[in-house]
């Protein structure tokens, strides 16, 4: 039997296997071992995944973009269909396609016939949902059985976390796991050593599990909301003065998985009605040329380099020359996190939820572990640092760490 781990995220997608209790990661674009989780439907065309996907987007091919395809899970959208060309697709069937061209992809690098995995899982898809968090995970095992893996296992993805740090640790600690993908944020509190880590039965070191549906898709969208959809007419008045223009269509346009109910002619016939009654025609006139041209991922891409640019060197830049001639939005540390601060602070009480739950006080946690790619968001970093202030902090593998945990576990199953 043949297994492997498959960190599905919300941003990137890795999948590892294990040779000789090594894990490493599988090239699934080139030499990238980070795919992201995207996929593109052009006419009369195989659908193109990861980089290709949004380099055909970005380059003008007619089409249709998805990214952020697990967030749907948990949600009735799942079941849902959205038009691809002139066929309609459920999305859990996009997510089908795109986990087989994964798998193929990883079959193909490693001459290995894939029949098991271990999938990572958020600790909730959905926050204080039970019942829609069990559809989730039942809808991911049904769709990777639909795709060829026989056995079908999940871990939590910080538990995968502590698994890939543990190796690096010399004696027995208590580490928090802080994982922040990117749609979702969780949490472990982990007792570790060299000798726990050759135990098959964890569950004894698990002192606790939490989570939140807060990642870095949200903060992409709480910052277009707050720095870049007013210039399209987001909270402007209409022409009767106790009116605003409708706000559904930029949170649409602000939220990756929204974007594409909005690249339809009903849509375009409202928006031209807003633009006649608004007292800023001018503003609604912007947002009407980015769904005319279904340009949203564009936009939402934008903001997302500009989030990344300003976490890097304190300022970014989201240019919108292709809306209106020397438009943009300049974004930079301090107004990222007046936008998305309270992002950051309910991160932080989930990890005062696991301390409860552990019952444990703060200066109790050796280390903290951060992996994810919203780590790097410096009001985020000291939001969580700041929970645990006498931890020694430690950087993993910030889109890898998940995926070589799953891959160790999965080892075991070979």
């Amino acid at each position: 039997m043949a297994a492997c781990g498959l960190d599905f995220g919300t941003s990137n997608t890795t999948l590892g296997i294990g040779s000789g209790g090594v894990p490493s990661l599988v090239p699934l674009e080139g030499a990238h071992r980070t795919l992201p989780s995207a996929i593109f439907f052009a006419p009369g065309r195989d659908a193109e995944i990861g980089r290709a996907a949004i380099e055909a987007y970005v380059e003008g091919t007619p089409g249709r973009l998805m990214r952020a395809l697990k967030s749907v899970l948990g949600s009735a959208l799942v079941e849902e269909s959205t038009p691809v060309g002139r066929e309609r697709i459920r999305f859990r069937d996009v997510i089908a396609r795109y986990l087989t061209a994964v798998k193929a992809r990883a079959e193909a690098e490693t001459g290995l016939s894939l029949d098991a995995v271990v999938h990572g899982r958020p600790v909730h898809f959905v926050d204080d949902d039970p019942a829609a968090d069990r559809k989730a995970e039942d809808t991911l095992r049904q769709i990777a059985e639909s795709i060829g893996f026989r056995h079908v296992r999940f871990q939590f993805e910080p538990i995968a976390a502590a698994l890939d740090y543990e190796r690096t640790v010399t004696g027995e600690e208590i580490a928090l796991i802080a994982d922040i993908g990117g749609g979702t944020s969780d949490f472990s509190i982990v007792r570790l050593s060299p000798e726990r880590h050759r135990r098959e039965d964890r569950a004894d070191d698990i002192l606790a599990n939490d989570g939140v549906r807060i990642g870095g898709t949200d903060f992409d969208r709480t910052l277009s909301l707050g720095a870049v959809m007013p210039l399209l007419g987001l909270g402007s008045p209409m022409k009767r003065g106790d009116l605003a223009v409708p706000n559904a269509y930029f949170h649409d346009l602000a939220t990756w998985s929204s974007i594409n109910r909005l690249y339809n002619a009903k849509t375009l016939r409202e928006i031209d009605e807003v633009v006649r009654d608004a007292a800023r025609p001018d503003l609604v006139t912007r947002l009407r040329r980015v769904v005319e041209a279904e340009r949203g991922h564009s936009l939402a891409m934008a903001v997302e380099g500009a989030k990344i640019a300003t976490s890097d060197s304190g300022q970014g830049q989201v240019d919108l020359g292709w809306v209106e001639p020397d438009l943009s939005a300049g974004v930079d540390r301090p107004r990222l996190a007046a936008h998305t601060e309270d992002l950051a602070r309910r991160m932080a009480q989930r990890i005062g939820r696991c301390l409860d739950q552990a019952g444990l006080t703060a200066d109790r946690i050796d280390a903290l572990f951060l992996t994810g790619g919203s780590t790097g968001l410096p009001h985020v970093r000291a939001a969580l640092t700041a929970s645990v202030p006498g931890a020694r902090v430690v950087d993993g593998d910030t889109f890898g760490s998940v995926g070589l945990g799953l891959t160790l576990e999965a080892a075991r199953l070979a």
